[in-house]
């Protein structure tokens, strides 16, 4: 077993116990939510070379056809999930077809177009609540045995969710088509000249970073019961490339990191302020409340200057530069 398999193996193993840790299992379901989320972005930003600015569009699709398929049809739970993710991948395929045709920051501004679009869409469509949102959804039972009311029965649905998206991101990345993401994203004439249907592989790619993106939002959907606008707002794509940013961007376990960090600052706001005011002896940042955001953008922002490849990218070159001396040319 290498190191890259124990890591992973060591992380499963503390993914299932911590609630036995004493950890908030939502807290810790949400955390994988966003990080399944954040994969799926990378996926396309990171190893495809694709700035999407619309991804939210496709986590609030598929959470609010989940919610609507599980509470006003009585789909089962698990074909809720997958009724939301087939939402999702069919969003996917249209937005996808219609972008590829552009690239660099029309690519991306026309991402943001669809997506504002789809959130406009659900702002007045009777079947999401509007404003109010999608609520009250009922979790149900799995497979019609496992209660998913209980949230230490919810969590593990969640983890397996989780590692399945993972693995399907890792093994794309392994596999002859990630190689060929990889090619695009470094050279794409080249890999037009080398007789790749460019146009293709970027579709697919998008398509499978929207499903994966949709399972994300099925799950969150069914965490909380519920699905609102803010899933789908442009905000949202913001927050998903922050988290890429901050992690590592095209590397699998930097948005993971990125978005348990991001995750841990929006819910810890309080006390994050409180430790402002002790560190620094100033008590207007323990009066911020919410606005104490904008410190912790302002941190976002150095740690995106200051780690330009993102926590886990500026860790691996560090490790690349130590090995560099040992492996000289004689």
């Amino acid at each position: 077993m290498n190191r890259q398999t124990f890591g992973y193996v060591l992380f499963v193993v503390f993914l299932a116990a911590i609630p036995m840790l004493g950890i908030y299992p939502i807290f810790a379901m949400k955390i994988m939510c966003y990080a399944l989320f954040a994969c799926a972005f990378n996926l396309l930003l990171g190893f495809t070379g694709l700035l999407s600015f619309g991804h939210a569009a496709f986590l609030g699709s598929a959470a609010y056809a989940s919610g609507h398929a599980i509470k006003v049809w009585g789909l089962s739970t698990e074909l809720g999930i997958l009724y939301g993710v087939a939402i999702a991948g069919a969003l996917g395929v249209v937005m996808g077809a219609l972008a590829i045709r552009r690239s660099g920051i029309y690519f991306a501004m026309i991402t943001m177009a669809l997506s504002q679009m789809v959130y406009f869409y659900f702002l007045q469509a009777k079947f999401t609540g509007g404003e109010d949102g999608l609520q009250g959804v009922p979790r149900g039972t799995l497979f019609g045995m496992i209660d998913l009311k209980n949230d230490l029965n919810l969590y593990y649905l969640v983890m397996a969710i989780f590692i399945l998206g993972y693995f399907i991101i890792w093994r794309t990345v392994h596999s002859p088509f990630g190689q060929v993401l990889k090619a695009i994203r470094e050279n794409e004439p080249r890999a037009i000249s080398l007789g790749y249907d460019v146009e293709r592989f970027k579709l697919l790619a998008f398509v499978l970073s929207a499903l994966l993106a949709g399972l994300a939002g099925s799950t969150k959907m069914l965490i909380f019961v519920s699905a609102t606008l803010s899933d789908a707002t442009w905000q949202m794509s913001g927050l998903v490339i922050l988290m890429t940013l901050i992690g590592g961007m095209g590397t699998l376990v930097g948005p993971v990191i990125g978005a348990f960090i991001v995750v841990l600052l929006e819910n810890k706001v309080g006390d994050f302020g409180a430790a402002l005011a002790k560190l620094t002896g100033v008590e207007w940042f323990q009066r911020l409340g919410e606005s104490v955001t904008i410190v912790i953008g302002l941190i976002f922002v150095i740690c995106v200057l200051s780690f330009r490849r993102g926590l886990v990218g500026e860790f691996n070159a560090w490790i690349e530069k130590r090995k560099a001396p040992a492996t000289t040319v004689t």
